[in-house]
């Protein structure tokens, strides 16, 4: 079985007139990566069908097996034309979804108890929502009455295949699908590498050095360095691997720091004279604890 790797086409005028940020990329980015699947590709596309069918093609001619997710463009207002666009590109009709449509006539239904009239005009771009392309099934274990669904191309990712996965752009219903319908699919399918952080404060340019022995030494570790407060080393990789590269970098730092030059620069530069190793889970638990609001902003 193949390494299963990921692209995601963000559709959205709104997104692209900057009147609505983008925050599906990192959710799923996020997601994936804790069961060692990489965001390999983005784009991001109006609601046109063009765009959407270039960039739908250009991932379908990339390495299988892949999962290949849209979001956005799932509704029933004229510009929600994902499910048609998606699936002309795919070369296949779409159909009415039985399942889909009695879920749309409840929430109608439900209005219509309120006393809200509802006539064709309302009930026919509703029920656009279940015309989902041939061949399309419903992401199991997922409710609601916006559809998230699944077309898989030869076999899907399940036998070295793609598996097409149309999700609503919504970020609330993006990242509750995909933690309960997209992650189910490839959990346990890749190997996970290991996430070593290198905290420190110092200039990043005086860690070239060692950031050239440690691809020289480490070719499959990726490392990548971030400036803040404070500097940021991530290392990624098999585990003895990254955390020997970490050890590298960590050592490299320290050398820097036993002079006196090197600590008077770390206080001019970071504020601080200590290095710090911790793997991304104690990265990420300690962010959440100094700040106990993070998910609601």
């Amino acid at each position: 079985m193949g390494t299963v790797q990921a692209s995601l086409v963000v559709i959205g005028d709104e997104i692209l007139d900057g009147h609505v940020a983008d925050a599906n990329t990192g959710v799923l980015a996020r997601a994936l990566a804790r069961h060692g699947v990489a965001l390999q590709r983005t784009h991001t596309v109006g609601d046109d069908p063009d765009a959407i069918a270039e960039a739908v093609h250009a991932e379908l001619a990339r390495s299988r097996p892949r999962l290949l997710v849209t979001s956005g463009g799932i509704g029933s207002t004229p510009d929600d034309i994902t499910f048609t666009a998606v699936a002309a590109a795919l070369d296949r009709p779409v159909e009415r979804n039985d399942v889909v449509a009695a879920r749309l006539e409840a929430s109608l239904d439900r209005q219509r108890d309120l006393g809200i009239p509802i006539g064709p005009d309302v009930v026919e771009p509703m029920m656009r929502m279940a015309d989902l392309p041939v061949g399309a099934r419903l992401l199991a274990d997922v409710s609601g009455w916006v559809p998230a669904v699944v077309v898989d191309l030869d076999g899907g990712v399940a036998a070295d295949g793609v598996t097409v996965a149309i999700l609503p752009g919504v970020p609330g219903a993006f990242a509750h699908i995909v933690d309960e319908g997209l992650v189910p699919i490839v959990a346990g399918r890749n190997p996970v590498p290991e996430v070593v952080e290198v905290t420190h404060g110092l200039p990043e340019s005086l860690l070239n050095p060692v950031f050239a022995v440690v691809g020289r030494d480490f070719p499959d570790v990726k490392l990548g360095s971030y400036p803040g407060r404070p500097m940021l080393v991530r290392l990624t990789g098999p585990g003895d691997r990254a955390r020997a590269a970490a050890d590298r970098v960590a050592t490299h730092l320290e050398d820097l720091l036993a002079t006196d030059g090197g600590r008077r620069l770390a206080r001019q530069w970071g504020g601080r004279e200590d290095v710090a190793t911790r793997s991304s889970d104690q990265a990420m638990a300690a962010r959440t604890d100094d700040d106990p609001e993070e998910e609601d902003l």
